[in-house]
């Protein structure tokens, strides 16, 4: 089991420099970090491994005084390499046990889970820290998405995995329906266009951060 504090996925920032407006993505990290993101996970699909990695090492260094941990998308390899605090693996990603494997007991390691099979398998994962529920709702972010749960299914994902395991929400989240995600059972939520694409990043994530405030017990 990873270092993994639960009130870090409240507001999780999922990167994507396809969408960022044109912002070079440390200045979107750092403004997202100043407006209250508690958790940052790289993901990057089409460059290349060097750049990858400079990419990460720049985000870790920004981050680590912050105590912010950064997770890699996918990249077992590449978290091992930068030092980072975990990886996010996909259903069709390195299996659970080989990235524990790679990253020892220490590293936060999260998983994509869309639907009940998948829900119930990981809860034979020892030592896995969190799920992410995907997607919630329809979002042109990612378009090789399983169907949309919707709030039902998230509430049906947190009665299958059981209280313990944390779990973050993903897909068309917004600071509206963060109140209505949050009271189905995930512990926080994961966003990508709704600070990558916006004006001000850190206007965007204090805008959330509140949300998410005003909805927690």
């Amino acid at each position: 089991m990873g270092n993994l504090n639960r009130e870090a996925l409240s507001l999780y920032l999922v990167t994507d420099r396809t969408l960022s407006l044109g912002q070079p993505l440390p200045e979107i990290v750092r403004g997202a970090v100043r407006g209250g993101t508690t958790m940052v996970q790289l993901r990057e699909k089409s460059c290349d491994t060097r750049e990858f990695v400079e990419l990460g090492r720049a985000l870790h260094e920004m981050l680590q005084p912050a105590g912010i941990p950064l997770i890699v998308n996918d990249r077992a390899d590449i978290a091992q390499v930068i030092g980072a605090e975990g990886v996010h693996i996909g259903q069709h990603d390195m299996a659970y046990a080989d990235a524990r494997r790679l990253l020892g007991p220490e590293a936060i390691i999260g998983l994509s889970v869309e639907n009940d099979e998948q829900a119930r398998e990981c809860r034979s994962f020892a030592g896995l820290d969190y799920i992410a529920a995907s997607p919630v709702f329809a979002t042109p972010t990612k378009t090789d998405t399983a169907t949309a749960l919707g709030l039902k299914g998230v509430q049906h994902l947190r009665q299958v995995v059981g209280p313990a395991l944390p779990m973050v929400a993903i897909g068309g989240v917004n600071r509206t329906n963060i109140p209505a995600i949050l009271r189905s059972g995930a512990d926080g939520v994961a966003v990508v266009s709704a600070i990558c694409s916006a004006p001000s990043p850190e206007a965007a994530a204090r805008e959330l951060g509140a949300a998410i405030k005003q909805a927690k017990p």
